[in-house]
């Protein structure tokens, strides 16, 4: 029995493949939980059609991602803290404080696309990688000075 896969399937294959399986496999447990639809000529061209549409997403969500990385090149964030002994912080900058000064900017960036390994807990300059897109991860600068 041919089925086209409509999700990955372990030891399988990957979304949109046509693959053959034992017809009982397909029957009672591909086509009932909707991880596959039978290989007709029809399903064939619907499946291409939804990988062509999906194409076009992903390149346009990358696009936008690439257009707000280079915004997000030339944007230098200084956050100010109070300092203790050795320029330590009381406290720490974490993402949210980072993503809340970048949406002053107007720039839109939730917490979790800010990939900060822990929090800064000094003073000095950092560079924080921000995840837009799997292929677009821009850095961003960021400034800890002391509050005087």
């Amino acid at each position: 029995m041919k089925v086209i896969l409509r999700e990955d399937v372990p030891n399988l294959g990957h979304v949109g493949d046509v693959v053959e399986v034992r017809p009982g496999y397909g029957r009672n447990y591909l086509i009932p939980r909707a991880k596959a639809v039978l290989a007709t000529a029809g399903n064939v061209r619907q499946i291409e059609h939804e990988k062509r549409v999906a194409l076009a997403a992903l390149a346009k969500r990358k696009a936008g991602a690439t257009e707000l990385a280079k915004r997000l090149a030339d944007v230098e964030l200084t956050i100010r803290r109070r300092v203790g002994e050795q320029d330590k912080l009381f406290g720490s900058v974490t993402a949210i404080d980072i993503a809340e000064e970048l949406d002053k900017l107007g720039l839109g960036i939730e917490r979790r696309q800010i990939q900060l390994e822990e929090p800064i807990k000094t003073i000095g300059t950092f560079d924080v990688p921000v995840r837009l897109h799997p292929e677009v991860v821009p850095t961003v600068k960021v400034n800890v000075v002391a509050e005087e």
